[in-house]
């Protein structure tokens, strides 16, 4: 079983209560929109973290655009922006058809979302939301969950307060 902390659009500013909830987490990922390279050194120095580049970031520009990879039997595509169901980004739509992953995960929106999308079945999509200071969002928010075997478990979306 792998717990997985989900963040995104930080924008250079990192909640304290993120190293509480995420504490019992074995990885921490970030779906961009990191802003200020402290930010994701403090999160490496508390877990592994997997991160995208956002349309901020260019401090962190060395940050890959998207990520591909398996985890726990789950084929997982972290990306910055990416549309929700059903307007997924242009440039992103045909990849999703073509080679659909289990686990969608975007930010850029501010919009916490978490669906199955019934046009593309066995895709979750996810969207941490804004876990930083910086946008129109009223909540700041992450989400924690379990991956286990092809299984996602407890999966919780939790606010930080408002902006």
């Amino acid at each position: 079983m792998t717990r997985i902390g989900l963040i995104s659009d930080t924008h250079s500013y990192l909640d304290p209560q993120v190293f509480t909830y995420f504490d019992t987490c074995d990885e921490i990922w970030h779906a961009g929109d990191v802003g200020a390279l402290t930010v994701l050194e403090q999160l490496q120095a508390f877990k592994p973290v997997r991160a995208v580049c956002g349309n901020i970031d260019q401090e962190t520009s060395d940050l890959p655009s998207h990520l591909r990879f398996t985890l726990e039997g789950f084929d997982i595509w972290i990306t910055h922006i990416g549309g929700a169901p059903p307007k997924y980004n242009p440039i992103v739509r045909p990849n999703l058809q073509i080679h659909r992953p289990d686990l969608f995960i975007c930010g850029h929106s501010h919009i916490l979302k978490i669906v199955r999308d019934p046009n593309l079945p066995g895709l979750l999509y996810m969207n941490p939301g804004a876990a930083g200071k910086t946008g129109f969002h009223r909540m700041r928010t992450v989400v924690r969950f379990s991956l286990n075997g092809r299984q996602i478990l407890d999966m919780q979306a939790i606010e930080l307060g408002k902006k």
